[in-house]
């Protein structure tokens, strides 16, 4: 496995920026263009979208030309951005970014994570999903709607770009986490079939879960996660329904974990209850926990620290089960 560490850190090429920035900044010290390609996830409307009445937003708030750090909220048409790497080795990658579901991230779990993988030959597509507090019919299940929806897109389409349908993985960070593994451990579809791309299954072939919001339960919840997704006064019900460590897993696909056990926002009990009631069901699965790192890193926040190697280590493992070929 090689990582080209020019693609990776993605710091080399012109983006959009204040003239002023652009003029005084070196070219190899800006943020690199946002890829094109773009996939809507729904043929029409998305679902459920009677009573949605936001403006979709994106908000930037790096001041830094080298990097963008920006996050979209109230979103209503999601999409998939696609980043297809030079020489790709027919492995797919969907990844959600967090947001705690009050927002989704576009850069730092996206497409900063993106182009590691994609330097490695993972094709990735970055998903901008619906967020349960806006008014959808579906309300909590309205993230996984389009979740689901992006991984059948994914493996419906993999073959006529020479990608394997067989090799599409998920990766999700935070509350994209939490959804991440939603959409691995549900067996029931969300909504119903629009067209042919929902005939395919919406289960991925590895998960990969970076200090995931697992558990809606007390005392190692995210207040914020719950809240939005779940409302105030959430029902045991719907705690256990929304919890991933309460789910049954067996037969699930692999999953790789990672928590830094300084994270205060997201306790690394999230991840180690998780991994119990994986390995409990049989699935195989890997943890790594670093002593620091604190929450939501991604990869640029933790360049020069122990936690930055988690990249080649999720690749290693996915090497380990047939999703990429290990050189």
């Amino acid at each position: 496995m090689t990582l080209n560490r020019r693609t990776a850190l993605g710091f080399a090429a012109l983006a959009a920026a204040p003239r002023s920035a652009v003029a005084m900044t070196p070219a190899s010290q800006l943020a690199p263009p946002d890829p094109i390609e773009t996939i809507r996830l729904w043929p029409g409307a998305a679902p459920g979208g009677d009573r949605v009445t936001v403006t979709p937003q994106v908000t930037e708030r790096s001041t830094d030309p080298a990097f963008h750090d920006r996050f979209a909220r109230y979103t209503t048409d999601p999409i998939l951005t696609v980043l297809r790497p030079e020489q790709p080795n027919g492995a797919s990658l969907l990844l959600i970014p967090g947001g705690g579901y009050k927002w989704a991230v576009v850069d730092k779990e996206g497409l900063d994570c993106a182009r590691v993988f994609a330097g490695a030959g993972v094709t990735c597509f970055i998903l901008r999903y619906r967020l349960p507090g806006d008014g959808w019919t579906a309300g909590p299940d309205a993230p996984l709607q389009d979740a689901q929806r992006a991984l059948r897109l994914v493996r419906s389409q993999a073959a006529a770009h020479g990608l394997d349908p067989a090799r599409v993985a998920v990766l999700g960070a935070s509350a994209g986490g939490h959804l991440a593994g939603l959409l691995t451990a549900r067996a029931e579809a969300a909504y119903a079939a629009v067209d042919a791309a929902d005939a395919v299954s919406h289960r991925p072939d590895l998960s990969i879960l970076l200090y995931p919001v697992a558990t809606m339960a007390e005392p190692l919840v995210h207040a914020g996660s719950r809240l939005e997704l779940l409302g105030p006064t959430p029902t045991p019900e719907a705690i256990d329904r929304y919890s991933l460590e309460r789910m049954d897993w067996t037969g699930r696909s692999p999953v790789f974990l990672l928590h830094a056990m300084d994270d205060v926002a997201v306790p690394v009990g999230n991840s180690l209850q998780l991994l119990a009631t994986l390995r409990a069901a049989g699935v195989p699965c890997e943890a790594h926990l670093f002593q620091e790192g604190g929450h939501g890193f991604g990869v640029r926040l933790i360049a020069g620290k122990p936690a930055a190697v988690w990249p080649a280590l999720a690749l290693a493992w996915a090497a380990r089960h047939g999703w990429i070929t290990q050189t």
